[in-house]
C-alpha cells in the first residue's frame, strides 16, 4: 500500500496564521487560497490547526462575531498526527475513527506534512478500475 508521505502536503507549503489572527481574516485567506484549513502558529512553532468546519461549528453556528474571535479560541490542538511511513489506509482508518478531515504527518515526532480527506479522494479516484 502507498505510504502517507507520497500524498502529503509538505510543511514548506503550509499556509499558516498567527494564533491572534481574527477568524474573519483567516476565513478570507482560506477563501482566497481555496483551501479548507490553516495551521496556527506562535512565533515559528505550529501549535494547532483550524478548518472551515471549526469556523462554522465554533463561530457561525453559535452566533459568534468572526471579527471579534481569534483563531486560538477555535483551533484544534494538539494536531492529530500519523507517521509518514504509515499507509493511506492507516490514515483513512484514523480519520474515520477520530472523525477528522486533516492529519498532520510526522517524521520522528517532527511535523513534516499534512494529509486531508481530499488527498485520499484524489488517490482513490486515480486507482485503476477493474
Amino acid at each position: 500500500m502507498v505510504p502517507v508521505k507520497s500524498f502529503m502536503i509538505p510543511a514548506e507549503k503550509f499556509v499558516t496564521v498567527d494564533r491572534d489572527t481574527d477568524v474573519r481574516k483567516a476565513a478570507e485567506i482560506m477563501r482566497d487560497r481555496n483551501i479548507g484549513s490553516l495551521f496556527v502558529s506562535r512565533g515559528n512553532e505550529i501549535v494547532g490547526i483550524v478548518t472551515d468546519t471549526d469556523m462554522v461549528r465554533r463561530v457561525v453556528a453559535v452566533g459568534g462575531d468572526p471579527a471579534h474571535k481569534v483563531i486560538e479560541q477555535i483551533m484544534s490542538a494538539p494536531i492529530m498526527t500519523i507517521e509518514e511511513s504509515k499507509t493511506l489506509l492507516d490514515a483513512n482508518d484514523l480519520m474515520a475513527r477520530e472523525h477528522l478531515r486533516h492529519l498532520g504527518v510526522t517524521r520522528n515526532v517532527k511535523l513534516v506534512g499534512m494529509i486531508s480527506v481530499r488527498d485520499l479522494v484524489v488517490f482513490l479516484t486515480n486507482l485503476p478500475r477493474k
